[in-house]
């Protein structure tokens, strides 16, 4: 199932150099908080950053690996993280109505045979 989405996965130059600029600006930004809150983990995280994005403007083929294994994980949360969501909607939404609907006695579909 996932190995098949992993076809439609865009591979192209500017779907890498996005990748490349988008995750290089989190770490940046992320480093900028830390700096703020007095961290001295701010440096490895805007080297991090920086190299991210500079590496999305000059050389593609080396971010091309990240790429392909930021958007497997992309697909494996996107997997996990639908069913964890189906799965208390129905529990905290669906559950709680059909428990209230049994103790007031309505019937949402009618069952047996008409005589």
């Amino acid at each position: 199932m996932l190995k098949d989405e992993l076809k439609f996965i865009d591979k192209s130059d500017e779907a890498v150099k996005k990748t490349g600029i988008s995750v290089g600006v989190v770490l940046i930004l992320i480093s900028l908080l830390l700096w703020y809150l007095g961290k001295t983990s701010f440096v490895y995280f805007s080297i991090t950053g920086g190299l991210f994005v500079i590496l999305a403007f000059i050389s593609i083929p080396i971010l091309r690996p990240f790429h392909k294994l930021w958007m497997m994980l992309a697909l494996l949360m996107g997997f996990v993280m639908s069913r964890v969501i189906l799965t208390l909607l129905y529990y905290l939404v669906l559950t709680p109505i059909g428990l209230l609907a049994k103790i007031v006695g309505k019937k949402f579909m009618p069952i047996g045979f008409e005589k």
